[in-house]
């Protein structure tokens, strides 16, 4: 049983970085980006993209850590 969760965590995890892959690879147009006076140069749209997703995977455990932290602080 545990070596099929193996074999079905890794085949989701090579269909995602194909998915990765195939968005990057269809979108090689450029564009810049402006915010609040804020200009980047002009990079593929799958740069801002996989930045935006990791930024995000780097953030959301941050989020979960604080909430338990802050559960944890008021029942005690």
């Amino acid at each position: 049983m545990r070596g099929v969760k193996r074999v079905i965590a890794v085949l989701i995890a090579v269909f995602a970085a194909s998915m990765v892959l195939a968005f990057v690879l269809e979108n090689q147009q450029g564009a810049a980006l402006s915010f609040l006076g804020w200009s980047t140069v002009q990079m593929p749209l799958a740069v801002f993209v996989v930045v935006a997703l990791i930024v995000g995977m780097l953030i959301g455990p941050l989020l979960g850590v604080f909430v338990r932290w802050g559960r944890h602080k008021a029942i005690a």
